[in-house]
């Protein structure tokens, strides 16, 4: 494969950064062209407040059956893996029209031996799930909650290509509605929830990205976007797993989560540090409405999001079936751009 060394080397600095650019390949020329014959150095370490900081401009999430999900696809036969990021500027104003060129990747610290594709993902079908949590502690602003999620489902899914469900939480995860398109029944599946009990969020995630989202319905389009909603305050006290463990879940299945915070105090508070953790370490964004009111604008956001992302395909070099998690770097050469993509993803087993 054709590559580019870029050296960026600021002024009245001794030493050069380098960073590796993609070569632009075309489908046809990409199943010729043989692995890059040297790695390159590892990334520079994060500069503070530059484009390269590791939390966000790395990426993951990969299922272990190897199923195809939009966001990461591993297939045995071609270890191809399909990366799915959004790109804004220090704003949040999401950036489009880029090419591939504006980027530089490296998967397990190693340049790709092949890119197969690079296009600009606005259509894609989604399989998203919105999680509400309905334990005790947020029993004064449930009804508030119910009725942002119904109005966002409502405007993002679309009957001919999209599928969502709906879970609710407290000290045990539940489906209220599985995989369909109908409106009246995703509205019901909301509505029927009803708030008690303590509060295990990370069960509740680890079982939305087990058992809904690793083997989600197939779509005709091939390639789909998996998405998870999360509606909590992020104060944990009955979960059997880990942080971690909800985490590499997601990653597995690929899974981009977005939280939404009940917390409107003018304090932040430890949930509020776990949920950023969980969005950011899979790729999504967390949400922090002043007003219980916003909540309605963080879901606009997410919406406009999923239909405004990048998608890179490409064959990690020195790709191995063992089920290991490897790392992805995805930095945008222009420094006021701000990739945001998951940090990795976990290789099949053979």
């Amino acid at each position: 494969m054709t590559t580019m060394n870029v050296c960026l080397r600021p002024a009245g600095s001794l030493l050069a950064k380098c960073v590796l650019s993609l070569a632009l390949l075309s489908p046809f020329a990409a199943l010729a062209q043989t692995p890059a014959a040297a790695p390159p150095p590892p990334p520079p370490p994060p500069q503070p407040g530059a484009l390269g900081s590791v939390p966000q401009t790395t990426s993951s999430g990969q299922t272990a059956t190897g199923q195809n999900d939009g966001n990461f696809t591993i297939r045995t036969n071609v270890n191809e893996v399909n990366l799915i990021f959004t790109v804004t500027d220090k704003h949040g104003r999401f950036i489009q029209n880029l090419q591939q060129r504006d980027f530089a990747l490296l998967d397990n610290q190693k340049a790709p031996s092949q890119v197969f594709n690079f296009t600009q993902q606005t259509n894609l079908p989604l399989r998203v799930g919105v999680m509400i949590d309905a334990s005790t502690s947020i029993r004064q602003r449930f009804e508030f909650e119910q009725t942002a999620a119904v109005q966002f489902l409502q405007q993002v899914v679309r009957p001919q290509t999209d599928l969502a469900f709906t879970m609710g939480f407290d000290v045990t995860p539940y489906v209220t509605q599985n995989y369909t398109n109908d409106q009246d029944k995703l509205e019901a599946g909301i509505t029927k929830l009803r708030p008690g009990g303590g509060t295990a969020l990370f069960d509740a995630i680890y079982t939305a990205c087990r058992d809904q989202l690793i083997k989600v319905p197939p779509s005709p389009q091939g390639s789909v976007r998996r998405a998870l909603i999360v509606i909590s305050d992020g104060d944990d006290n009955q979960s059997r797993a880990y942080p971690d463990d909800a985490i590499k879940m997601c990653q597995r299945a690929g899974a981009i989560v977005y939280t939404i915070s009940t917390n409107v105090s003018p304090s932040r508070d430890r949930g509020d540090d776990v949920l950023k953790k969980i969005a950011e370490a899979t790729g999504g964004f967390p949400f922090f409405p002043k007003r219980i009111e916003d909540m309605t604008n963080s879901f606009h956001d997410i919406e406009e999001e999923l239909r405004s992302q990048y998608s890179l395909a490409y064959r990690p070099a020195d790709f191995k079936l063992d089920g290991a998690f490897r790392s992805i770097y995805l930095v945008a050469l222009n420094p006021r751009y701000i990739v945001r993509a998951k940090k990795g993803y976990f290789a099949p087993k053979s």
